[in-house]
């Protein structure tokens, strides 16, 4: 990684966008913080949950970085675009068989010179690395989804990028892995709940993962996770999901993903529409990024 390289420092164009959709109560205040703006591929929270990683294996002098993900995981293409800016190789272990076809994530993977290695997901769920990658690189590795202490010590960093962030009731995000929200768990104050929308379908183990990351553990009582509105399973829509995203679009100017912001907002209405926020509650968004998985829907299928 080059001493001069601040593609993680490098945070100005993130701001906050007020949003006041229909379905929003009039007491209440929605703020959107704007992460996707930071980068094309490596923006949201994989601009922060990378940047320790990176510096870890620029200090340890490695040259060549693999990861872990699926056919259409963010994190894959952002470490590729990363490593790539960086100065590192890159290699990307995929759950798996390789198929006929690749996806539009790891065409884009490969444009930014990933090398891709598909396992069976057998081995995926152990986190094998593969043989020919242990023999022929000595490489530093990064969990999936960069889970792992110094992935929740960059996520933790996110909010320094919201003034006045005491004033707010709730924080909400989309959860993977559960690293970015382990983060700012980590981070928030005694006065906010911090709410998080699974993307997973019956992720009985992402409290477990939650909590191993979370360093004080009290703070835990804030944290209100919701596993119903995955819309099938990860990385799964509906017709319905794809209007809402339009109508969030039209109604505010909003992008969002099918995966993880679109399906965040969506849980956001439901609750708002049956009284789960007091009245004046002033919630924050954690816009994740993800936006590059809309790619693999038709040309016209979203507006933005």
């Amino acid at each position: 990684m080059s001493s001069d390289s601040n593609i993680f420092l490098n945070l100005e164009k993130i701001y906050l966008q007020h949003i006041r959709p229909q379905w929003l109560k009039s007491s209440s205040i929605l703020n959107v913080l704007r992460l996707d703006t930071v980068h094309p591929v490596i923006g949201g929270n994989k601009v922060f949950k990378l940047r320790y990683y990176l510096q870890d294996a620029h200090e340890k002098s490695h040259d060549t970085i693999a990861s872990w993900g699926g056919a259409y995981s963010n994190h894959i293409v952002a470490t590729a675009c990363a490593c790539k800016i960086n100065g590192f190789k890159s290699i990307g272990i995929i759950r798996g068989e390789r198929p006929a076809k690749l996806s539009h994530t790891l065409n884009a993977a490969l444009d930014y010179g990933m090398e891709l290695h598909f396992i069976s997901r057998a081995d995926y769920n152990k986190k094998i690395l593969p043989v020919e990658v242990e023999i022929d690189k000595k490489v530093y590795t990064i969990p999936e989804g960069g889970y792992g202490p110094l992935g929740a010590k960059g996520a933790a960093e996110i909010l320094l990028e919201v003034p006045d962030i005491e004033s707010y009731s709730h924080i909400v995000c989309a959860v993977g892995t559960g690293t970015m929200i382990a983060g700012i768990v980590n981070a928030a104050g005694i006065n906010h709940q911090v709410i998080g929308i699974s993307a997973l379908k019956g992720n009985l183990l992402l409290d477990a993962a939650i909590r191993y990351l979370v360093q004080a553990k009290d703070k835990l009582h804030h944290l209100k996770l919701f596993h119903d509105f995955h819309f099938g399973g990860y990385a799964k829509k509906t017709p319905g999901l794809l209007q809402f995203m339009r109508e969030t679009w039209n109604d505010a100017e909003l992008p969002t993903d099918f995966v993880y912001t679109g399906k965040m907002l969506y849980a956001i209405k439901h609750l708002m529409m049956n009284d789960y926020f007091e009245s004046g509650s002033k919630i924050l968004i954690i816009h994740s990024g993800g936006l590059q998985g809309n790619g693999s829907l038709p040309g016209k299928a979203l507006p933005f």
